[in-house]
């Protein structure tokens, strides 16, 4: 079977893909490297080198690459969540706000939107917006009460009689539904 070369960098792009869904960043990136420079500029490309990098712990690298997707399409749910992640990381809170914000805009059905809204509003120390997106989420999305007493983002948060409130509410829904 011969390849035609303009299929290759489609089919290193879906390795990569492939590479990033078994959490595998090296080969992600490995993949990604076959591909020539003239092939190299599309969303999907940088997006798929922003997930690498973000995976292997490079978070400027990852915000690079996240840039160059974001320009291309600046409403896609991966880059702009990739995004925030790594401003977050890079000790960008108010960059990871914004960028979530933004993703609200175009994807304001998205419960883990709002979800993220609320670790970052947390960490921002604005209990007010934190709480408000917390609760709106698990509206949306009850089963998101089980990421709540893993997530380091809301210990400041814990002991605060709302917070409590918001988060007993939503397990009495969650368990009154099962």
């Amino acid at each position: 079977m011969v390849i035609l070369p303009a299929s290759r960098p489609k089919r290193y792009l879906n390795a990569a893909e492939g590479y990033l869904i078994l959490e595998m960043p090296e080969q992600a990136l490995r993949e990604l490297s076959r591909i020539t420079a003239a092939d190299r500029d599309s969303e999907k490309y940088y997006r798929l080198l922003g997930q690498a990098q973000q995976l292997a712990t490079h978070y400027q690298e990852a915000l690079d690459a996240y840039q160059h997707a974001y320009d291309k399409d600046s409403e896609n749910l991966t880059t702009l969540m990739g995004m925030a992640w790594c401003f977050k990381r890079t000790d960008q809170l108010s960059a990871a706000i914004s960028i979530m914000e933004e993703a609200y805009q175009h994807h304001a059905d998205e419960p883990v939107v709002l979800y993220n809204l609320s670790c970052y509003f947390t960490l921002a120390g604005d209990k007010v917006k934190a709480i408000s997106w917390l609760g709106r989420s698990l509206r949306m999305e009850p089963g998101l009460i089980k990421l709540i007493h893993d997530e380091p983002d809301f210990d400041s948060l814990r002991s605060d009689k709302d917070f409590r409130f918001v988060v007993e509410s939503a397990e009495n829904k969650t368990s009154q539904n099962t």
